[in-house]
């Protein structure tokens, strides 16, 4: 099943954005298809109540998007120019951000064949000990904490792609983070046929998903970023990745307190 959308969206066929680097604001195109019409971001983050409790000073930014869109190239461009300014770092990733999820990284994308919901219960579990290990602390020091996916993905992934129903997911999610949500999420979009075209190696479980998966994947991705336009920057992943820093910089710089380069 697909995520919800309002009622009064309008939608276009293929994301054309353009990306202002000063202001960090985008916009889509009108179209045919089934993506959101207009997606614009707010230079202000989305603060979640259990991001701004006692000791939470960090700044918590995410990467989502599907395969190959560049998630990765990005959270460490973000990084290294963090880094730069003297602050705090924490670069990270899911599944796999701390031991014990690198061994439940191998055993969901590369092991057995798991069905939906232990799929949708493994990835929680990682991300369980991610944020109640890793994250948090950082936060609690004061670090930027950057990471390649969190729950944003598993809502698209097992919520919609799966179909285990994109509520459902979110609940099990907020429950295990006890609401966690990042200060800003950064959606790299690209045509699931594009991003195929840039990944390298054998594929594992969820890259062979199928095109109708990566679709439904990717629009739901679109939904969410429509839904909440100020946690969230949707940017044409199809740009060079120096366009796409820039404009990462931008809609972060005010977050951070800085002047984006």
């Amino acid at each position: 099943m697909h995520s919800q959308v309002p009622c009064d969206t309008k939608f276009y066929t293929t994301p054309c954005v353009g990306v202002n680097g000063s202001t960090g604001v985008l916009d889509g195109c009108v179209g045919r298809g089934g993506y959101p019409d207009r997606v614009t971001t707010s230079l202000l983050p989305s603060v979640p109540t259990s991001a701004d409790g006692p000791g939470a000073r960090g700044v918590f930014v995410s990467f989502e998007g599907g395969d190959g869109a560049g998630k990765s190239t990005q959270a460490r461009l973000l990084a290294d120019w963090v880094r730069g300014l003297g602050r705090e770092v924490v670069l990270t990733r899911e599944p796999g951000g701390t031991e014990l999820g690198r061994t439940l990284r191998d055993a969901v994308l590369h092991g057995d064949h798991v069905d939906a919901r232990t799929e949708a219960l493994l990835y929680a579990t990682d991300r369980a000990h991610h944020v109640a290990s890793l994250v948090r602390p950082a936060l609690a020091r004061g670090a930027l904490v950057v990471t390649d996916r969190y729950l944003d993905s598993s809502v698209a992934y097992q919520g919609s792609g799966r179909d285990l129903g994109a509520d459902e997911v979110e609940r099990l999610n907020l429950w295990a983070t006890g609401g966690l949500l990042p200060h800003a999420t950064i959606l790299l979009d690209v045509d699931p046929d594009v991003g195929r075209t840039r990944l390298t190696g054998q594929p594992d479980r969820l890259e062979r998903a199928g095109d109708d998966f990566h679709r439904r994947t990717r629009a739901a991705f679109l939904a969410r970023a429509a839904a909440d336009p100020a946690r969230w920057l949707v940017l044409d992943g199809t740009a060079s990745p120096d366009e796409l820093a820039r404009a990462v910089r931008a809609r972060l710089a005010p977050v951070l307190g800085v002047g984006a380069a």
